[in-house]
């Protein structure tokens, strides 16, 4: 067996030496920022400077934090989310030593560039709704880890995660020695949620892939729904250099005889997705075609939606969410579950439309387009890539009508940061650049230098730590009075919202 060498930051990252320094609250200041200060000493404490990774919320109970540290840093050691060896072998391998939990119940499966956990949690919500008992799989996680595995739509407690990785760990360590790399993060954790599923039990699995779809680690289910949200660029290194490319990959999903949900694609993605059906002999529902949005209206706290779905119409759903990408995500979401409740083409009833209202309004997707703070309104997304991005600037400018908008984006390293900035170029009046905590997280003066490009020199801030460019950005937007609609939105990656989160009190 080969070892993998561990997750180590990056030792190249510029280590910012005053992270670990407590930040003094001044008693004239704003209050709110006072926030910003308590939540950077926090956010400091517990990340352990700034090569650490997303900041957790941490369990209450010393013993159980402790527990759920030393479990982190044992998974911390394996290969992380961005390097992989693009094969299921491991995976299987774990699958058949714990005795194929996977298949002891149903799935639908996710895949697509953006929307896939929006889309997963609305799965979840409706499912719940008609008294299923959920499993949820998702990825990356917002604040803590815990979060990827969720059950009955909560996540998984931390003396669940942790007594259920000590569960696997020996079948882990049986899988390590006989294959030619160690599982990886993202394998081990899958096979934690797999495990956990299956021992809860659920009714129904709801499972985002990782990261294309033939080669992912969650491909070992065999689903009998598979959702498809757009394709755009995104992983290009891995996934290839055009939507066709990436949609081959991520077709690997689908298989026989299930049936596809498929969201509104670029044409020769779809054309991908259309042939691979055939091939299977999936059955096919198309946005735009067999479901989709009849109408939405804005509406106090997200918008209002008519929504068309595989055996008919369900008005008057309320959907406490923003953007036009979200109540598509909702249309894509209602068609899954009917698919999954053998509603289609053929059928002419529909799910009970009260409870499907009842599922719509509970929904919640934390970091996207998330209201954290108001005076000035501060909003969190997590937009990576120039899709996304394009989608929320779209959302922003409908839902919220900001008289002055500040961008606070901390991007990763290996993202198109170009294309994220430019897209939110149109409504940003100035934005301030900053990194995250991660070890992926590109340099402040790097992203720097690609904002000026965008932006103009005049319309670009740096503050390399995270909460000062919080404070900065809130400073900017109170600055004026004539700008008494400002706002701020954090963006460009889930990480750098995970952590605004906390510093904000959200943790």
């Amino acid at each position: 067996m080969s070892e993998q060498p561990p997750y180590d930051p990056d030792e190249s990252a510029d280590p910012d030496a005053r992270f670990d320094e407590i930040v003094d609250a001044e008693t004239d200041r704003d209050p709110d920022l006072a926030v910003i200060e308590a939540g950077s000493r926090t956010l400091r404490a517990r990340a352990g400077g700034p090569a650490g990774d997303a900041v957790p919320a941490r369990p209450a109970d010393p013993e159980v934090d402790a527990a759920l540290r030393a479990v982190e840093t044992e998974l911390a050691g394996r290969w992380g989310e961005t390097k992989l060896e693009p094969s299921v072998t491991r995976i299987a391998a774990l699958m058949d030593v714990l005795g194929e939990p996977q298949r002891a119940y149903p799935s639908i499966h996710i895949t697509g560039t953006n929307g896939k956990t929006s889309t997963a949690r609305m799965i979840e919500a409706l499912l719940s709704a008609f008294e299923l008992r959920t499993g949820r799989y998702t990825s990356p996680h917002v604040q803590s880890i815990t979060e990827r595995i969720s059950l009955d739509g909560a996540p998984i407690s931390a003396e669940g995660f942790i007594s259920t990785y000590e569960d696997i760990k020996p079948y882990v360590e049986m899988v390590d020695a006989a294959q030619e790399y160690r599982l990886s993060f993202f394998e081990v954790l899958t096979g934690m949620a797999y495990a956990a599923f299956a021992d809860a039990p659920v009714d129904v699995a709801v499972v985002e892939v990782g990261m294309g779809g033939t080669w992912d680690a969650t491909n070992v289910i065999d689903a009998s729904v598979a959702v498809v949200t757009p394709i755009s660029l995104d992983h290009t290194d891995r996934l290839g250099s055009t939507p066709a490319a990436i949609a081959g990959e991520k077709s690997g999903v689908v298989k026989q005889d299930a049936t596809v949900i498929l969201a509104q694609q670029p044409v020769d993605a779809a054309q991908i997705m259309l042939k691979k059906a055939v091939e299977v002999d999936a059955t096919v529902a198309r946005e735009g075609m067999e479901f989709g949005v009849v109408s939405r209206e804005i509406a106090v706290g997200g918008q209002q939606l008519t929504l068309r779905g595989l055996g008919g119409e369900y008005p008057e759903i309320f959907l406490p969410l923003y953007g036009a990408h979200q109540a598509h995500n909702a249309a894509v979401a209602l068609a899954a579950v009917e698919a999954f409740f053998g509603i289609g083409a053929e059928h002419t009833r529909t799910l009970d439309p009260d409870t499907v209202r009842k599922a719509f309004a509970q929904v919640s997707s934390p970091g996207r387009l998330e209201v954290v703070r108001r005076s000035p309104t501060v909003v969190l997304d997590a937009a990576h890539n120039p899709a996304g991005a394009r989608a929320t600037a779209d959302a922003v400018a409908e839902a919220f009508g900001f008289s002055r908008l500040i961008g606070v984006v901390g991007a990763s390293d290996d993202k198109d940061v170009r294309g994220l900035l430019e897209a939110f170029e149109p409504i940003f009046a100035e934005v301030v650049v900053t990194r995250n905590s991660s070890h992926r997280a590109m340099d402040a003066d790097a992203l720097a230098a690609v904002a000026v490009e965008v932006f103009g020199d005049d319309r670009v801030v740096v503050e390399p730590r995270l909460d000062e460019a919080l404070e900065a950005a809130i400073t900017l937007a109170e600055e004026e009075s004539e700008f008494a609609g400002a706002g701020v939105l954090v963006t460009g990656s889930v990480i750098t919202v995970g952590e605004a989160r906390l510093l904000l009190g959200r943790g």
